[in-house]
């Protein structure tokens, strides 16, 4: 497989799920018969914040598609959630549309455009949410990580409104804090998800940051990843403000990328 084909490996096991690759990186898991079952641990994180916020539609932009698993999720969990999806990689759309159909009456609205250009033409307070989940070659692209894009997704979010970030990193989280650093200007409440190994440092892996305006409910998240079928915490404002305190934050003038991955070889597709 060339490094930007797109691929689909079915799962081993019958239901009916497939990971959706990009060259040899897997970008997503996609159940089309049942779209509420999340393979890839960040986004179950992705999807325990979510279930914490009160009930009804959500408006939800998505910055990098993918399988479009996050969207396929709320659509199902949160009917006539109004959702827009930013995905440049327009062949990486047209094959997932191609073999993976969204469901029927979704309000999912995919636009090609990269997420620094499509949140600055997103009106003000126009989200519930926005979905950070973008990579290229594995890492997550500079721009979108910098203080100044961070302040136009806060822009755009409504008063009670949340950033959701998947960031990979290695141990340490020293990107993870210098990405936190970038959002607590605009988005000053935050909190952190990640397994257990890789929050106590052991390996490289998968976070959700959590920002918004207002206070998040930690109890109630904390409650929800624990019944996580792994292992898995929260890291909450107190711990992640002195994580956070020394680290430089990103800006357009010092940005940075997430660190590299393991190598392809490491990868288990599930």
């Amino acid at each position: 497989m060339s490094a930007e084909e797109v691929g689909f490996v079915p799962d081993d096991d019958g239901r009916g799920g497939v990971t959706v690759m990009l060259g040899d990186t897997p970008q997503s898991h996609v159940d089309p018969g049942d779209p509420t079952h999340l393979v890839f641990d960040y986004v179950q994180y992705f999807a325990c914040v979510l279930q914490t916020l009160p009930p009804g539609p959500l408006g939800v932009t998505h910055i990098g598609g993918g399988g479009m698993t996050l969207a396929r999720w709320v659509n199902a969990e949160r009917p006539s959630s109004p959702q827009i999806v930013l995905e440049p990689h327009t062949t990486l759309t047209e094959a997932v549309r191609r073999e993976l159909p969204l469901p029927r009456r979704h309000r999912i609205r995919v636009r090609p455009l990269d997420g620094r250009t499509g949140v600055g033409q997103l009106a003000d307070a126009s989200a519930d949410v926005v979905v950070l989940d973008a990579y290229a070659a594995g890492r997550v692209p500079a721009e979108l990580t910098t203080s100044e894009f961070l302040a136009g997704v806060a822009r755009v979010l409504k008063p009670g409104g949340l950033l959701l970030a998947n960031l990979a990193d290695e141990p340490g989280l020293r990107y993870v804090a210098r990405v936190a650093a970038a959002a607590r200007p605009s988005l000053p409440h935050l909190a952190l998800v990640a397994s257990v190994e890789v929050l106590k440092g052991r390996r490289f892996g998968n976070t959700v940051l959590v920002a918004g305006r207002a206070p998040l409910d930690e109890d109630e998240l904390l409650r929800r990843v624990r019944r996580m079928p792994f292992p898995a915490g929260v890291r909450g404002a107190a711990e992640l403000a002195r994580m956070v305190q020394a680290a430089r934050p990103f800006t357009d003038a010092d940005p940075g990328m997430s660190p590299p991955p393991p190598p392809a070889k490491g990868w288990r597709v599930r």
